[in-house]
């Protein structure tokens, strides 16, 4: 499997310089095996990916974690969404009053959105995660809810013996230093476990996050500890603070490793950058 971060920023997107080297765009990735390709999340990152690399496939999939605005910003925007020949398939969370498809269209209709979501010329088609695994092509797919504001779901994506694990917004523990003793009381933890790749929220430094709890965010220390207990073998943060440049979430993450030992890599996500697995 190749990963492709296309947006790691969180919250909001940025557009200077100062955050230039991490990525400005808002929360998306791309998995691809072979000719087949999954998309999670559609921040403004899905606005970097090289869709005439699609021009064969007249079906696209989009695994959303949850509806904020930072995760669905790029939906109206991309080129596919208008052609009417692709096929596209937006996958989220239920565990809301509301079908998955009415809540899609708060967003995409006035006055937020000047097209409504009937109107988009694609075949638009939404499906509610089951509660189960299930495959797409090659991919076999696992959504779990994960504790984050409003329904949030975490995803595992394998395809034979590879894994990558994708939790972009969590907050495992509230206000604790550490996670609880028991695996089974930790959320995430079944999906990040012996996961060859974990991409996981670490917005905060520990001083941030006491005047942030509840925010739904966590701290780099939690996302590692996470990583250790589950035994992931790797772990990219994610979800940078659009209010940081890249040189204090750099410092940040310096001092981090610096105060830490870790028996496995641990990186920053870097927008543009590829990871293979």
């Amino acid at each position: 499997m190749r990963i492709k971060l296309h947006g790691t920023r969180g919250a909001y997107p940025t557009s200077s310089k100062e955050t230039r080297k991490l990525g400005g765009n808002t929360s998306c990735i791309e998995i691809i095996e072979d000719n087949e390709r999954l998309i999670l999340d559609a921040g403004t990152g899905i606005l970097e990916i090289d869709f005439d690399s699609y021009s064969t496939a007249n079906r696209i999939d989009i695994l959303l974690t949850h509806l904020h605005m930072d995760h669905i910003q790029g939906l109206g925007f991309f080129k596919p969404i208008f052609d009417p020949n692709k096929e596209i398939h937006i996958w989220g969370p239920g565990g809301s009053s509301y079908p998955l498809k009415d809540r899609l269209n708060k967003f995409l209709s006035p006055p937020l959105f000047p097209v409504m979501l009937r109107d988009i010329p694609s075949k638009l088609v939404i499906h509610e995660l089951p509660n189960e695994p299930f495959k797409l092509g090659k991919f076999l797919i696992t959504s779990k809810f994960v504790c984050h504001p409003g329904p949030t779901v975490g995803y595992r994506i394998q395809v034979g013996s590879k894994s990558v694990a994708y939790i972009p917004d969590h907050e495992p523990v509230l206000n604790k230093a550490h996670l609880f003793k028991e695996d089974k009381w930790i959320s995430g933890f079944d999906l990040s476990h012996n996961a060859d790749l974990l991409i996981h929220d670490s917005q905060f430094n520990r001083e941030e996050y006491e005047k942030k709890v509840g925010w739904g965010h966590c701290t780099m220390e939690i996302a590692a500890e996470l990583s250790k207990r589950a035994k992931a073998k790797r772990l990219v943060m994610f979800h940078h603070d659009p209010a940081h440049t890249d040189k204090y979430r750099s410092e940040m993450f310096t001092n981090f490793m610096t105060a830490h030992t870790f028996d496995f890599p641990i990186e920053l996500a870097v927008q543009g950058h590829e990871i293979e697995i």
